[in-house]
């Protein structure tokens, strides 16, 4: 079993930064695809960024979001720069075995709990 633990949420203005970490415990993900979505009040939770053969980025999040991993570390992380109103989210991280398309559908085996990320106008 893969144990996953977000951190890193908080409340920021418009343009600010926020760095999110995933950290896993249980066993290593380094063979894992890994991504981060996000679930807004009301909406589907929605895939922001993933790491399988390579990095995937939702689009309204490119140029702005960076997803990487540290696999000494068994963490993930998601950093968030000119943060905007509507990125206004609780954010998850994931993990997944197998095709890149689980990951990037949301097909995971294993779920963090979440951390809020609130950006005020």
């Amino acid at each position: 079993q893969v144990q996953l633990v977000e951190s890193g949420g908080g409340l920021v203005h418009t343009g600010g930064s926020l760095r999110l970490s995933c950290a896993a415990s249980g066993r290593s993900i380094s063979s894992y695809f890994v991504g981060w979505f996000r679930q807004a009040p009301g909406e589907e939770r929605t895939v922001v960024a993933a790491i399988t053969w390579s990095e995937y980025y939702a689009d309204s999040v490119k140029g702005r979001f960076t997803i990487s991993r540290d696999n000494a570390e068994n963490t993930v992380y998601l950093q968030m720069d000119s943060l905007k109103p509507e990125d206004t989210a609780v954010y998850y991280c994931a993990a997944a075995l197998g095709l890149p398309d689980r990951i990037i559908k949301g097909r995971a085996d294993y779920w963090g709990q979440g951390t809020q990320v609130t950006v005020s106008s």
